[in-house]
């Protein structure tokens, strides 16, 4: 069983991408949660599952293209993270540490994250090419943030 987290607020255009791509995961194999902005209100459904990869999808400011998307290395996450979480996820990821195996965070590069408005278009591009490569099990594929 692996988890997918969606993470990000929908009413701030591309901060929506977390949980557009969460709603759109319907892999065997998958449980996939829309969090919105507080992914620390799930972390007892991950504990319960005790997934072999956990993965964090969210809009992160890293310098790409707008919908490009990257792997994001623990050490980084704080400093690309939007602000619109509640609590960090180095915090987060720590808490979680001791019962998954695998945990991947996936930045995927915005537009835009101002109130209103849905998600541009080169960022649902690049939420869909995610969504095929986990589709084919090719999370390998997706390259780290350097």
């Amino acid at each position: 069983m692996n988890v997918l987290l969606g993470i990000g607020n929908i009413h701030r255009g591309d901060d929506g991408v977390g949980p557009y791509v969460a709603r759109r995961v319907h892999m065997s194999g998958w449980k996939a949660i829309d969090c919105g902005t507080s992914p620390e209100n799930f972390t007892s459904v991950v504990r319960e599952a005790r997934p072999e990869l956990l993965v964090l999808v969210d809009a992160a400011l890293m310098g790409c293209s707008a919908g490009e998307f990257r792997v994001v290395p623990p050490e980084r996450i704080e400093g690309v993270a939007t602000s619109t979480h509640r609590l960090p996820f180095s915090l987060l990821i720590s808490y979680l540490s001791h019962v998954v195996e695998r945990i991947h965070f996936i930045g995927i590069e915005p537009l835009s994250i101002k109130d209103g408005g849905g998600l541009s278009s080169e960022v649902r591009e690049g939420a869909h090419s995610l969504l095929k490569l986990l589709e084919r099990g090719e999370i390998g594929r997706i390259p780290a943030l350097e």
